[in-house]
């Protein structure tokens, strides 16, 4: 079973749950909404992987708006659109948007469900790399302004000589800060230090 939650938003209740119900047996587990406010309102209050299945066309928030919203939000949650035939145009201005896909009504049963798993493994991973970059960040700020400025200088590749002349503190020194920076950043190498404060913000180690 892909981990992660499916959100169903549509406004015609025998749609959510004729697909609510077509998503539990394939397994998959489901949540249905009316409509976007409702879906952004639950999805504010969580941190759960996932995707999202919307309508284009609803009453209040259009399928287009809701990518727009969760694009701004930051959500981890790829959306596909289901359309009617007139929304053809609408639903792949949506995917140059970032949609993750759209489904024309009537749909294929199984086309849908692979769409929603291939999104779901999009989600996972999304959410899991978020994730793991928010506790790279709390990690790093848990260094010492000293400890921040031999981070920077070693991931340019700067041997400890270099460094400790560019801060004007001894080679051991240098050694034991840098000690330090590996430990906290959780770090068994140089090569390992260096891909995690590529996941940091420029402005860490600037």
């Amino acid at each position: 079973m892909i981990p992660g939650l499916v959100h169903i938003i549509d406004d015609d209740l025998a749609v959510r749950q004729s697909l609510a119900l077509l998503l539990d047996a394939a397994d998959l587990s489901a949540r249905a909404y009316p409509d976007a406010e409702s879906f952004l309102a639950a999805a504010d209050a969580a941190d759960l992987p996932g995707c999202v299945v919307a309508d284009m066309r609803m009453p209040g928030m259009s399928g287009l708006d809701l990518l727009a919203a969760i694009r701004d939000r930051r959500l981890d949650l790829p959306l596909i659109v289901i359309t009617g035939h007139a929304d053809v145009a609408m639903a792949v201005l949506a995917l140059k948007s970032g949609a993750a896909d759209f489904i024309e009504k009537p749909f294929d049963e199984e086309v849908f469900l692979g769409s929603v798993r291939q999104a779901l493994v999009q989600g996972q991973r999304a959410f899991h790399e978020r994730r793991e970059a928010a506790a790279i960040a709390a990690r790093a700020a848990g260094l010492t302004p000293r400890e921040r400025e031999v981070m920077a200088l070693v991931v340019r590749g700067l041997p400890n000589k270099m460094v400790a002349a560019e801060l004007a503190i001894s080679v051991r020194t240098v050694e034991i800060h840098r000690a330090r920076v590996m430990e906290k950043m959780g770090a068994d190498s140089l090569s390992g230090l260096v891909r995690t404060v590529l996941q940091l913000d420029d402005t860490v180690c600037d």
